[in-house]
């Protein structure tokens, strides 16, 4: 049995029942790396906390595989309707031991800056200041909030990078699930350096062309990568089936929702030859599995979109030079960000060159032994 499917147990995980008021969560911190560990807060209807569990071992991956010194955790929190803010005081009064012990928590699906801003109040917390660590000169929404497109653009940088090593010279037909903010910065990214998007999935169907318009696509997205059907661009086709996107005839596919979108009942519809994962989680292990068998090259999520994790990682472990002005700052991350990427997508497919089975587990006893 693979480690996917019999992965170690990490480190702690923490139920969360809630302090001076009801919530019903997780916090699962899978590995501490020098006493620290982060990552996001996701709150939907149907979260488990098998969900978080396998989200922060991703997180550890991320992190390995980027090189940064921090272990990986997790935060869920079922979303069962009520009053959002007191929510979230809530699960700041609970994590508050956590957040001040070394486990930064972020956001993630269903949680907004605004969410993670309450919880930090509540728990005063503020990741400018650890006990052994030099004091961050810059508030954290300043130094994040322009990084929003980095997770965008390293899931870009792996997709041009895989492009290249095929050997590839003309334009790719792409096809992106998912429109929210790294659907968006990828679809641009791409666009802008010659590949032409065919097709765009949203939770309300797919749109698809010859070649879509993708600023006039963003232009009519609303902040939770709904498209306004009715402001489309003309000469585009419309599906409300929620799986349509499978079926356009594309070179490239990038998963950019949910968990899970390529699984054992829907790979054998694939037509792309080269899928790279821009959400956590997007394939299951059953579909990875049929996608190498049928010759298909996936660029897993662990090394494609760690963008928003690492610029968060960078700033909690002190990495980043933030003696720069804002521009270069921000260039510097974007940067870093993607030579992790490129590096780890073309040591990922020279092993997968060299052999069969899955590359992944090589190479992340690879990049574990460079990071200790």
């Amino acid at each position: 049995m693979s480690d996917e499917q019999n992965p170690p147990k990490p480190a702690f995980t923490a139920h969360l029942n809630g302090s001076g008021g009801d919530i019903k969560g997780w916090v699962v911190v899978d590995t501490l790396y020098n006493g620290l560990a982060m990552g996001g807060t996701r709150m939907t209807a149907g979260v488990t906390e098998e969900e978080v569990a396998d989200l922060a071992r991703d997180m550890t991956q991320k992190f390995t595989l980027a090189g940064l010194p921090i272990g990986g955790a997790k935060a869920g929190i079922v979303s069962e309707g009520g009053d959002r803010e007191q929510t979230f005081r809530t699960f700041g009064r609970t994590v508050k031991p956590l957040l001040h012990g070394g486990i930064h928590l972020g956001i993630d699906m269903g949680v907004t800056p605004a969410d993670r801003a309450v919880f930090f109040d509540e728990a005063g917390y503020d990741p400018r200041y650890r006990l052994g660590a030099p004091d961050m000169p810059i508030d954290w929404r300043t130094y994040y909030e322009p990084l929003i497109d980095c997770t965008g653009h390293g899931v870009g940088v792996a997709a041009v990078t895989a492009l290249g090593a095929s050997g590839r010279k003309e334009a790719a037909r792409v096809v992106v699930q998912g429109f929210g903010a790294v659907g968006r910065a990828v679809a641009r990214f791409l666009e802008e350096r010659g590949h032409i998007v065919v097709g765009v999935a949203d939770v309300q169907g797919t749109i698809s062309a010859d070649r879509l318009p993708v600023a006039d696509l963003m232009a009519v997205t609303d902040e939770f990568g709904r498209i306004d059907r009715s402001r489309l661009p003309q000469h585009v086709t419309v599906s409300n089936r929620p799986d349509a996107w499978l079926d356009i005839d594309a070179d490239l596919l990038i998963l950019a929702a949910q968990k899970h979108a390529i699984n054992s009942e829907n790979v054998h519809r694939l037509r792309a030859g080269l899928i790279v994962e821009g959400a956590n989680i997007a394939s299951s292990p059953e579909a990875k599995e049929k996608l190498a068998a049928s010759g298909a090259t996936l660029v897993p999520g662990v090394i494609a979109n760690i963008g928003g994790a690492a610029s968060a990682a960078l700033a909690v472990t002190r990495v980043v030079p933030f003696d720069l002005p804002a521009d270069e700052r921000k260039a510097w991350v974007f940067d870093w960000v993607g030579d992790r990427v490129r590096r780890n997508t073309l040591d990922l497919l020279e092993i997968a060159a060299s052999r069969a089975g899955d590359p992944l587990p090589e190479l992340l006893a690879a990049r574990g032994k460079e990071r200790r």
